[in-house]
């Protein structure tokens, strides 16, 4: 399967310029394409991955990326279905941009993967410059038709975050002209930029070799937008979102999303992901295809190492044998579970309702007498116990068990 075809059936091609073009680019060349990521954040999130698994399919092939941070365009930020952004300053852009630069350099090359900021040459455009050289290259009805622009227009549209589309062309044309960079790619919300961006290179330079590809938006099959949980975005950061929660996140995967995301999100080769989807349909209860699409984000993402502490952390919870976890593991567990802050010598009766474990102190007394409590796997019939931290993991962290089910953390002070 030629690497074209191998996107189509990725579904990491929706929308292309000019398909003869991509596929002899892709097929038979070896050529510099760019994806771009403003630094809205200071962390890119599981949304992202489909661009970065493609790039790195890319390179695999031969290709080179060039990774453009969007310095200057995160200033503005790309127009949202919903309301404008919130503006950033300078600083705090350009601090993103290295933070998401480094993020990124865990998943490619070094050797063969190029990084570009967009604030390095946009902030030697002075306005009448903009104006007469860029803007006068586009009429504002070939703007306002822009899919982007026209899901604003009944709540309004700054000229800041309308004007967007042509910084981002700007930056196409830039990187086409000096670097020689053939092909764009986005999600297909980016599509209106990425073809005004062809559109201004043809009006500058005539004939041209260069090409658009969008790739769909990755949604859940009831429609809910990946990448999101009760708990907000998922991110790469390790310290917003741990290894663990990232693995369950993929592990808890529909079965229905589950080829769908094992195309778009790894690389697996094309022989075993149809393996994967076969045993969805014939042993779905073993959920062999989730549990390998957890674990592939998780050492694409983070490595081996916290693909291991996310599946012991997992397992812990399951059998209730907490011994195997190192102490980062605790740390992590913090973030999962309820827990509580407590004084060495406090009841536990406390301890229980700080950690939500049991609602009321008369409710945490009839956990203790039941014997529906028990703290590291040791149960707790004593309604005066007092928390000890001799009898904690690593002189600090007490898992608190009640009945088969709930877990919470106690972090003795």
């Amino acid at each position: 399967m030629q690497l074209y075809d191998e996107l189509i059936w990725r579904n990491l091609i929706k929308d292309v310029s000019d398909e003869e073009k991509a596929k002899d680019h892709l097929n038979n060349n070896k050529v510099r394409f760019y994806c771009g990521f403003d630094p809205t954040g200071e962390s890119l999130t599981v949304g992202h991955l489909v661009q970065i698994v493609r790039m790195k399919l890319l390179q695999d092939h031969g290709h080179t990326p060039v990774v453009l941070i969007g310095g200057a365009t995160g200033l503005i930020g790309d127009p949202r279905q919903t309301s404008e952004r919130e503006l950033l300053t300078l600083d705090q852009s350009l601090k993103n941009a290295e933070l998401i630069k480094t993020q990124i350099t865990r998943f490619l090359k070094p050797e063969n993967t190029i990084y570009v900021n967009n604030n390095d040459w946009i902030k030697e455009i002075d306005m009448i410059t903009f104006l007469r050289d860029y803007g006068k290259n586009f009429n504002i009805n070939y703007m306002l038709a822009k899919e982007n622009v026209q899901s604003r227009l009944e709540t309004g549209i700054s000229y800041t975050e309308f004007s967007y589309m042509l910084i981002q062309a700007i930056d196409f044309l830039n990187l086409y002209k000096n670097m020689d960079v053939k092909i764009q790619f986005g999600g297909s919300d980016q599509w209106g930029n990425i073809t005004t961006g062809l559109e201004l290179i043809r009006k500058e330079l005539g004939k041209n070799e260069a090409v658009g590809l969008s790739s769909p938006l990755l949604l859940k099959s009831d429609g809910e937008k990946f990448g999101k949980s009760e708990g907000g975005a998922i991110w790469l950061d390790s310290d917003l979102t741990t290894p663990y929660e990232l693995y369950q996140y993929f592990f808890n995967t529909r079965d229905i999303d589950t080829p769908n995301y094992l195309k778009a999100l790894t690389l697996l080769s094309v022989d075993e992901i149809i393996r994967l989807e076969k045993t969805i349909k014939e042993a779905p209860e073993k959920r062999e295809a989730q549990r390998v699409l957890a674990s592939e984000v998780v050492t694409f993402v983070h490595g081996n190492d916290a693909l291991k502490e996310a599946e012991l952390v997992t397992e812990a919870l399951f059998t209730g044998n907490f011994n195997e976890l190192n102490e980062n593991s605790f740390k992590g567990l913090a973030k999962v579970l309820d827990t509580a802050n407590v004084e060495e010598d406090s009841l536990l009766v406390h301890a229980l309702v700080e950690s939500k474990a049991a609602s009321s102190n008369r409710e945490a007394r009839e956990f203790i007498k039941n014997g529906a409590i028990s703290l590291n796997g040791n149960k707790v019939t004593d309604v005066d116990y007092k928390i000890n931290k001799n009898k904690s993991y690593f002189k600090k962290y007490i898992i608190v068990k009640r009945g088969k089910r709930h877990n919470s953390l106690l972090i003795v002070k």
